[in-house]
């Protein structure tokens, strides 16, 4: 009788569990295929930073308007804006950001081809992470415009010395990224990936960098910072009419000429790429490799 009167609660209840999770998972279906409206995407997207610059503008054109400095100093954002249509008039705007975005683009793309084997081999040798390990951390924390120089001396006043200092500048965060990623590997993935038969190249092209891709993507945001951060170190200390007008030598031209509103073009247009870059190129990235292992609840 006993078990009679058991026999129902037993069948009942993996039921009503099986109900309970199966409504948790269309639950969790339901919130990963909504979408935002376009509306709710520029509210939440677009308005904060808008409204952020106004407030910038407002606060700096307040600034100018009760002189709180001399106008040599602190030109009005007119100002800012009439020099930057002076170059628009002059047909150098759009060549000046591009030399700079040319060379700082080509020589991360050659300090990435660079840095990621060399990551590799200090993350997965000890002897090779023994001595270069704290090499690598070292020139990370040197500031780009030490090798600047030394870079001149070297190789002259030219795109090479550009090059070289981009290089000394990423290649170091690249591979520190690289590294920080693939310490976080759990260890199963490494023993699941020998039982397969992925083991040397394969293992670190299927195994390795897959699972180690956040943090590799960390370094490589830091790298293309420091990418920019180093060029525009070179570009404001060599100066050759070979080298061409990039925004760095753009910006200390400004300078020399006492022009304090081509200066503030100058650090504008430099904020502006870094930023343009780092939303149109590495934020899309993340977010897809966030999303695909299911770190993003929603895409919006």
């Amino acid at each position: 009788m006993a078990s009679t009167d058991t026999a129902p609660i037993l069948d009942k209840a993996p039921v009503s569990d099986t109900a309970d999770v199966g409504a948790g998972l269309d639950a969790l279906d339901s919130v990963a295929a909504q979408r935002s409206s376009l509306g709710d995407t520029l509210r939440q997207k677009a308005l904060p930073p808008l409204l952020g610059v106004v407030l910038v503008l407002a606060l700096w054109q307040g600034a100018y308007s009760l002189h709180l400095t001399s106008a040599y100093k602190l030109p009005s954002p007119a100002d800012v804006w009439n020099a930057a249509g002076d170059l628009w008039t002059a047909g150098t705007l759009f060549s000046i950001i591009w030399t700079s975005v040319w060379r700082g683009l080509s020589g991360f793309l050659i300090a990435l081809a660079i840095g990621t084997p060399i990551g590799l081999l200090v993350a997965r040798v000890k002897p090779v992470r023994a001595a270069l390990g704290p090499v690598l951390s070292g020139l990370q924390s040197l500031p780009s415009v030490a090798w600047v120089p030394a870079a001149v001396i070297w190789l002259g006043i030219n795109d090479s010395m550009m090059y070289a200092v981009i290089l000394l500048g990423a290649v170091p965060s690249i591979a520190n990224g690289l590294v920080a990623g693939i310490d976080q590997v759990p260890p199963l993935f490494l023993r699941a990936g020998r039982t397969i038969g992925a083991t040397g190249l394969a293992g670190a092209r299927h195994i390795l960098l897959p699972a180690a891709l956040p943090g590799y993507l960390a370094g490589l945001k830091q790298g293309w910072a420091f990418s920019w951060r180093s060029l525009m170190a070179a570009e404001l200390v060599a100066s050759s009419p070979d080298l061409g007008l990039g925004l760095g030598r753009y910006l200390e031209n400004q300078r020399e000429f006492s022009d304090m509103a081509g200066v503030l073009l100058g650090i504008i247009l430099i904020l502006f790429v870094g930023i343009a870059i780092e939303l149109l190129v590495f934020t899309p990235v993340e977010r897809r490799v966030l999303r695909n292992r299911g770190l993003l609840a929603t895409v919006k």
